[in-house]
């Protein structure tokens, strides 16, 4: 073989080998920086999203020590003038015990540390001192208290909410005090246990001692947390979100929230490895789809460098910056004059289109909800972040089913999921060309009207009630909603308080009676 021929192979297995290298890192450079924006993004979004969710608990909890604590005021009003009548002691404790599910007891407990009255009897401590320090909490602070957790007479490890009774004259009498059993059914069960994920992540709520008082594991409830720095945060009374590690060794991307009535603290965290995980199975699925097209386009290259020499350098140095914008703009320029060429230059095209598309799609993937097709809550922070760019008013209807926790226990989930998914085609008939239709959590939904005032979005809030408490749903029959409108006006205002205004909204809907719509104010 001639010096010529050797030079000529040489050259020819240098641009083969060039060719393949820059295809090689092109690619693995597209797919890292697809994968690291990405995770970026989703870590982002779950901090967010666990925030608010702490925030919105929070609130939930606070509205409920609120309202327990004008309900205790109330009794102790009445018991001012009754502190020597034993028998309407007992019938009061019993009367606020029954009135709500808001205490597992009630006890009286006079200026002398004696408990004189009890609800339920059965607990048998009527008659008892109150000995301890923490027993006696609310007897030595004279005034409306929130107790650290402690044991009580009976052998309960709880908090107490107090209130004191006075005389008319203004002595102390004593207080009257509902308790929350933290290791028993309870008030924060059923306001802190409605968790609809099951992606590892969980919420608990900490005392200002850093004692867990909430904890979907009971054996934890009543452990005192140390070196976690959410904790630190919230106890601080920093509403935040960062990522952490909990006292077990996780990475755990945690949300946190204070509660002020009682200067607790609520913590909502997922793990991180459950939030990345979805993301590495989308790289994956386009990685592998992508496999057959780098063979071909490898051997295409290969085809290609037996007889060509310029026409392939120029495909290799573009293919070697294929992250810029032009790439393919300048593949598209260079002259296929044979066929290999023309071939080798369609096929990069088609897999960076490919690419294009499967980036595409794992981003609307990420931003819809997967049972319904409606947006999820990333995709609504999305639509929300351009309300406020271009300060569009809008209108907010949330709505949730109404006893949607009786469709899953007589149905079962598979019906309440058709449930689901068939009010989600009821408000896709009711909807606009601009409007934007989310699935915020469970059974809750959230719809935005763009342009639409407060009125307008109260008479479409009613006309999908009608239709639905009208639809009959499959297997499980005949349901209904309540629903809260709220609107925002574009002005310098925050939107999360109107999503609060609208909580709160369909809050009285379901408090009025449920399957009624509940405007609140404009701002």
């Amino acid at each position: 073989m001639s010096l010529t021929s050797l030079l000529k192979l040489n050259l020819r297995s240098l641009i083969l080998l060039l060719a393949v290298v820059s295809v090689l890192i092109t690619l693995g450079n597209s797919f890292y920086a697809t994968y690291k924006v990405q995770r970026d993004l989703l870590i982002s979004n779950t901090l967010e999203a666990n925030r608010v969710y702490a925030a919105k608990l929070a609130e939930m909890t606070d509205v409920f020590l609120e309202s327990a604590q004008d309900q205790l005021a109330y009794s102790a009003g009445l018991l001012g003038s009754q502190m020597d009548d034993d028998a309407a002691l007992m019938n009061e404790a019993r009367r606020l015990h029954k009135q709500t599910n808001s205490f597992n007891s009630v006890v009286i407990v006079n200026q002398d540390a004696v408990i004189v009255a009890t609800s339920p009897e059965t607990l048998e401590v009527k008659g008892l001192t109150l000995t301890s320090p923490s027993a006696r909490q609310s007897l030595e602070a004279k005034k409306a208290l929130i107790t650290d957790p402690f044991v009580s007479p009976a052998g309960n490890y709880l908090i107490s909410i107090s209130h004191p009774i006075m005389s008319k004259g203004g002595r102390y009498l004593g207080y009257i005090a509902g308790t929350i059993y933290l290791q028993e059914g309870n008030i924060l069960n059923r306001i802190l246990g409605k968790h609809y994920y099951h992606d590892g992540s969980y919420i608990y709520v900490t005392d200002p001692n850093k004692t867990l008082i909430y904890h979907p594991d009971k054996q934890r409830i009543g452990q005192q947390i140390a070196n976690n720095a959410a904790i630190d945060e919230v106890l601080a009374g920093t509403e935040y979100a960062l990522a952490t590690v909990n006292s077990q060794g996780i990475d755990m991307l945690a949300g946190f929230a204070p509660i002020t009535k009682s200067s607790w603290g609520v913590v909502a965290q997922r793990p991180r490895s459950s939030t990345l995980e979805g993301l590495d199975g989308h790289i994956s699925a386009v990685f592998m789809k992508s496999v057959p097209l780098v063979l071909f386009t490898l051997a295409g290259i290969w085809l290609s460098a037996i007889f060509i020499s310029r026409p392939l350098w120029q495909l290799a140095s573009n293919a070697r910056l294929m992250d810029r914008q032009e790439v393919q703009e300048n593949i598209s320029g260079i002259h296929g004059w044979y066929f290999e060429v023309a071939e080798l230059k369609r096929a990069i095209l088609k897999g960076m289109g490919l690419l294009n598309d499967k980036i595409s799609k794992l981003h609307t993937d990420s931003h819809t909800d997967a049972m319904t097709s409606l947006l999820n809550r990333r995709g609504m922070q999305q639509v929300l972040d351009s309300y406020q760019k271009q300060l569009q008013p809008f209108s907010i209807i949330t709505l949730d089913i109404d006893h949607f926790k009786q469709v899953n226990d007589t149905h079962g989930h598979d019906v309440g999921d058709k449930v689901i998914q068939a009010l989600a085609g009821l408000m896709k008939t009711h909807a606009r060309k601009g409007d934007a239709l989310c699935r915020s959590g469970g059974e809750e939904f959230m719809i935005f009207l763009p342009g639409i005032d407060l009125t307008i979005a109260n008479d479409i809030a009613e006309r999908l009630r009608l239709q639905v408490a009208d639809f009959e749903m499959p297997t499980a029959g005949f349901i209904t909603i309540s629903l809260g409108i709220a609107y925002w006006s574009g002005e310098n205002h925050s939107i999360n308080d109107t999503l609060k205004r609208a909580d709160k909204a369909l809050y009285q809907a379901k408090q009025q009676g449920r399957n009624r719509s509940v405007m609140t104010e404009s701002i």
